[in-house]
């Protein structure tokens, strides 16, 4: 994969007229018609975007004006670390509408975090939930360490403490585990997902977003 400098230089090309019209892939895509389908297009604009092959950035200004001023149809909704490094809708080369996006740091789950899932599935029509944690995780890290930290940081301890009891304290194995615990909890507690899950209209997938490739494993 090439370095971060080449990839924001064909951000900045992209923006360009002249190639605008080449890109017009990732707006003029029917949705995905079914959870499986909805997957595998997330995980082929994530292999785009590794391989700096965007389709979707000169397309968003467009997509904003003509389909999404009244509506939002996403098909996708992903959870994902607030962490900087994480910008979802690049990471899987989808324009303005396409993803439903709810972010936290350490993407936990809690109430809040539950009913705007729960929205974009019940409501929206999402067919696949993805649960993405990151490589490098600051949250996880603090949970390892177990440093006193300053106002509500330590709220976030918690939440993550299991999947680091169950990586022995590994970084990368509690980031992992993380994101499977929370897609588990998701699919477990929500009395409106868990009935989609069954009934095969939602897919609920936990992830691992490698910062330094841009490659996003399934768990």
């Amino acid at each position: 994969m090439s370095t971060p400098w080449s990839r924001r230089t064909f951000l900045v090309a992209a923006a360009s007229a002249s190639i605008a019209p080449s890109l017009s892939l990732a707006a003029q895509e029917a949705p995905p018609s079914s959870p499986d389908a909805a997957l595998q297009r997330l995980m082929e604009g994530n292999r785009r975007f590794a391989a700096d092959q965007y389709t979707s950035i000169a397309q968003d200004l467009k997509v904003l004006k003509e389909h999404t001023v009244d509506k939002q149809e996403p098909f996708a909704a992903v959870l994902s670390c607030a962490d900087s490094r994480v910008p979802v809708e690049l990471v899987f080369d989808q324009t303005i509408g396409h993803i439903f996006v709810s972010r936290v740091a350490g993407n936990i789950i809690n109430s809040e975090i539950i009913g705007s899932l729960e929205y974009g599935a019940a409501v929206l029509g999402v067919k696949v939930l993805l649960v993405m944690g990151h490589a490098n995780c600051g949250a996880v890290k603090a949970a390892i360490a177990k440093k006193p930290v300053p106002g509500q940081i330590a709220s976030l301890y918690p939440h993550l403490q299991p999947a680091v009891e169950a990586a022995g304290g590994d970084l990368v194995v509690a980031i992992k585990k993380n994101a499977q615990i929370q897609a588990d909890l998701l699919a477990q507690t929500s009395t409106v997902l868990r009935p989609l899950v069954n009934e095969g209209k939602l897919k609920i997938q936990a992830a691992f977003y490698d910062v330094a490739t841009g490659v996003v494993t399934l768990l």
